[in-house]
């Protein structure tokens, strides 16, 4: 009798793990087939958000003990992340259906239209829909992404490169995107740090100003601005 229930009892756990992973299977199948562009898209704004929650915790581990945390910091982060998921998500089915071979020649060229397109597109998103987030004007935008769009790119070419070898090389296409994004979590510490904590030097008259913009900064409450062309050389909010 003992036996039969035994046997009885390992069955049951049996067919329940099997009921549970087929419905986990059906669940990752779902998320990375049909809900694919929304995955890809969540993912990217989250994973952007995580990554500047981190360097957030750097600040205020660090010379900026006294700073409170920037939830609308960590926002605007999420939301640039989603607008570039969609992109993301184009480019990569594009590239697995131009080139679906797993060669050195083909993945190499995957790599090179990865750094000559994906990569500035990407960059100028982030600058462009923070920029727009933060209530920058036209201008301004344009005149931060001059200054800082070069150091980031540069930083691309040593970061991306191997990671996306990797990505073609092993990855399947569907998880493209979200290996990027697991990626990008820890890349986005250092864009979040070239975004928020910037010395911006001009000169004005026979002086030199070089301030450090800090993120809702105790001593300039928002909007903070300064003179520029005498009168107005400089503009730049605090959010």
């Amino acid at each position: 009798m003992y036996i039969y229930f035994r046997l009885f009892h390992n069955q049951s756990i049996k067919n329940s793990y099997n009921v549970h992973t087929s419905k986990a299977k059906g669940t990752l199948n779902r998320i990375f087939g049909k809900y694919l562009l929304l995955t890809n898209t969540i993912s990217c704004g989250v994973l952007m958000a995580a990554g500047d929650i981190i360097q957030q915790e750097i600040e205020r581990h660090g010379s900026h003990k006294n700073k409170s945390f920037d939830w609308k910091r960590t926002g605007r982060m999420f939301a640039v992340g989603l607008a570039q998921g969609p992109p993301q998500h184009v480019f990569y089915k594009f590239l697995d259906r131009s080139l679906p071979k797993r060669d050195f020649r083909s993945i190499s060229k995957k790599v090179l239209l990865d750094q000559l397109i994906a990569s500035p597109v990407c960059i100028c998103i982030f600058f462009f829909g923070m920029g727009y987030l933060e209530g920058h004007t036209w201008d301004e935008i344009v005149s931060e992404s001059r200054r800082k769009f070069l150091s980031i790119y540069m930083v691309d070419w040593l970061v991306w490169p191997p990671v996306q070898m990797i990505n073609f090389y092993f990855l399947s296409p569907k998880y493209r995107v979200i290996y990027i994004n697991i990626v990008t979590m820890l890349y986005d510490v250092f864009l979040s740090y070239i975004k928020h904590d910037v010395r911006c030097k001009y000169k004005g008259g026979i002086e030199e100003l070089s301030i450090r913009v800090v993120m809702s900064h105790p001593g300039f409450p928002p909007p903070f601005s300064a003179a520029r062309d005498k009168e107005t050389l400089f503009h730049y909010k605090v959010c």
